[in-house]
């Protein structure tokens, strides 16, 4: 396993990653970086959340800014404003210690007058959902006549959020891009059109497999129960974990809405994130559980794209999810940086043979507990 100065990465992004106790590359990072850093190139990645993405073509992207020109030079495009503000975080933290490259985040559900003025301080990297950088280009508030980089995070997910027209528009007043890169854990019809269309036909392609990739340091444990029993099975699990906080998720706005209000009527301090809540409401809800104030957040599987919360001891699958990608995704949200965690999925007895599958296609063991 080469380290990250094998592959190519400046000491001083080196010196960021150590503190953030990035250590070994990833599968991803391991084959991605190098490829990226030394060439011109498109690029297709095919990988799950939680394989170290965005330090993949983060690190590289860093390397082709030139700090010295105060123009946007590189554009990340991502489904949601969490993810956005997430990957800036994680950009700004990787250049602690090199020359300064300023990375602006914007997003629909936020005043955009406020993104106009912040995008008129120097600016190399912008990372935007599709909608609102369409909107910031109408207005002139941002100019990308000078970006050489272009980066699809979670192209699927911005699929199927319905941002195809935006994507193909944004994609096509940047012709003159030299490196347009596309990362998604699924390649659904939509993407190969994306790709087809607009990067180069001898575009590098890339898969790392979602076998090897659920982190090593959580337990994936089931108990069996009645579906009018969950309920009871969850206050039980969450006793024993007293003051430890989590994530609970549910499949579907409306079971994630009940099941908040249900903990709320049994004294657990809880908060639900999904789809419908106004992106005030939900800075709300993710404040109060980022401050510790509530122990438990209720999640849909989309309204949980990137929440990234340090030392969640468990997850629970309230309602199991449909796609292993889902389950890997959920689960990631524990055991992070190397400490541990639990998975508990709660099911009925009709239910366990999609844990057998996620057994086989993950490549992880269930335990029943009881």
């Amino acid at each position: 396993m080469k380290n990250f100065e094998e592959l190519g990465i400046n000491k001083k992004f080196i010196k960021g990653l150590n503190e953030l106790n990035i250590i070994s590359p990833t599968e991803i990072q391991s084959q991605v970086i190098p490829l990226l850093l030394n060439t011109n190139t498109d690029l297709v990645g095919q990988a799950q959340t939680g394989t170290g993405k965005t330090a993949a073509y983060g690190l590289p992207l860093l390397h082709k800014i030139a700090p010295g020109q105060k123009k946007v030079q590189g554009l990340i495009l991502c489904p949601t404003r969490e993810l956005g503000q997430q990957i800036a975080k994680q950009l700004f933290k990787f250049t602690k210690y090199s020359a300064k490259i300023f990375t602006e985040a914007v997003y629909g559900g936020a005043p955009i007058e406020r993104q106009i003025v912040a995008l008129r301080r120097p600016t190399h990297i912008v990372v935007a959902t599709p909608g609102r950088l369409i909107d910031l280009v109408k207005r002139e508030a941002v100019d990308l006549s000078h970006v050489k980089t272009v980066i699809l995070d979670e192209a699927d997910e911005m699929l199927s959020m319905g941002f195809k027209k935006e994507l193909d528009e944004i994609l096509g007043f940047l012709t003159s891009a030299e490196n347009k890169w596309l990362f998604s854990a699924t390649m659904p019809v939509g993407i190969k059109q994306i790709v087809n269309k607009h990067l180069a036909a001898d575009a590098q392609k890339i898969e790392v497999s979602g076998k090897n990739i659920v982190n090593k340091n959580i337990e994936h444990q089931y108990l069996i129960c009645d579906e009018k029993e969950k309920l009871h099975s969850l206050l039980q699990f969450l006793k024993s974990e007293k003051d430890n906080r989590g994530v609970v998720f549910c499949k579907t706005k409306a079971a994630a809405q009940k099941l908040a209000k249900q903990l709320i009527a049994k004294n657990v301090a809880a908060g639900a994130i999904h789809g419908d809540l106004l992106q005030k409401e939900r800075d709300k809800v993710m404040r109060a559980f980022k401050n510790e104030n509530t122990q438990i957040l209720v999640a849909t599987d989309l309204a949980a794209r990137g929440i990234d919360i340090e030392a969640l001891s468990f997850v629970v699958h309230y309602q199991l999810p449909d796609k292993d990608e889902y389950y890997t995704h959920r689960s990631g949200r524990t055991a992070r940086a190397g400490k541990r965690g639990i998975s508990l999925s709660l099911v009925t007895t009709f239910e366990t043979k999609q844990i057998r599958y996620f057994e086989k296609e993950l490549g992880i063991i269930f335990n029943q507990v009881r």
